[in-house]
C-alpha cells in the first residue's frame, strides 16, 4: 500500500479529488496527511473532515527558504511517503527539498507546458490569444514547472473568456487528469526515461475536452 501526502496553499480542490478517486477505484494507496504552508488553507478542514492527519509549516515562521524547505521536508518524512504530490502548493521548492523526492515529486500545473511556467496562468493565455489551454501533471525538478510531462488536458478558449471562466473549465479537467497520473504512479504504470514519461499500457496521456480545435481540424 502506497503512502501518499500532499501538499497545500488554499482550497485543496485537487487534493480532495485525489482523496475521492483513491477510495471510490481502490487505489493500493492511501493519502496518510495533507501539509499546507498556511495555517488557514481551507483544504486542512477538508482533510480532517476525510480522517486524514494534517500539519502546517507555515513559510512566514521561517527567516530563509532553506530553512523552510528543511522544515518542510522532516514534516513530510514524517509520514514515510512513497509520493508527494502538490495540489496547489503556491512555494516554490528549493533543491534540498526537491532532491530529497526525485522521481516522487507529483505537480500539477494550470497551463500546457512547457508555456506560462509560474503564475497568472489564464490572463497570460487570454493575452497571448491561445485558442486552446489546459492543465498539465508533471514531475518537479528544479527547474520551475518544466519536469517530464506525465499527462495534459487540453480545453478550447472562447471568445468571451474571462480569466475565471477559463479557470474554471480548465480546473474541472485538473480534477479528471490529476488522479489519473497518481493512479499511475501508484499502480507502477509510469517510466520515466530520458526526460520523457510513457504510460506503460499505452493509456492516452492527452485528455481532450470536445470542442477542442484538433490538428489540421
Amino acid at each position: 500500500m502506497k503512502r501518499i501526502v500532499v501538499l497545500i496553499s488554499g482550497r485543496g480542490s485537487n487534493m480532495e479529488a485525489l482523496v475521492r478517486c483513491c477510495a471510490a477505484e481502490s487505489w493500493p494507496a492511501r493519502v496518510v496527511a495533507v501539509i499546507s504552508n498556511r495555517p488557514d488553507a481551507a483544504g486542512l478542514e477538508c482533510a480532517r473532515a476525510f480522517g486524514i492527519a494534517t500539519a502546517v509549516v507555515d513559510h512566514r515562521a521561517h527567516a530563509t527558504r532553506e530553512a523552510f524547505d528543511q522544515a518542510l521536508r522532516d514534516a513530510v518524512a514524517a509520514y514515510a511517503p512513497d509520493l508527494v504530490a502538490l495540489a496547489g502548493f503556491m512555494r516554490v521548492l528549493g533543491p534540498a527539498f526537491v532532491q530529497a523526492w526525485s522521481g516522487r515529486l507529483l505537480n500539477i500545473h494550470p497551463s500546457l507546458l512547457p508555456a506560462f511556467p509560474g503564475l497568472h496562468t489564464h490572463r497570460r493565455a487570454l493575452d497571448a490569444g491561445c485558442k486552446v489551454a489546459g492543465a498539465t501533471v508533471h514531475f518537479v525538478t528544479e527547474a520551475l514547472d518544466h519536469g517530464p510531462i506525465v499527462i495534459q488536458s487540453a480545453v478550447p478558449v472562447r471568445p468571451d473568456d474571462t480569466e475565471d471562466t477559463l479557470a474554471a473549465r480548465v480546473l474541472t479537467t485538473e480534477h479528471l487528469i490529476y488522479p489519473r497520473a497518481v493512479r499511475w504512479f501508484v499502480e507502477g504504470a509510469l517510466e520515466l526515461n530520458a526526460g520523457r514519461v510513457r504510460q506503460r499500457d499505452g493509456q492516452a496521456q492527452c485528455l481532450m475536452v470536445p470542442g477542442t480545435p484538433a490538428a489540421g481540424g
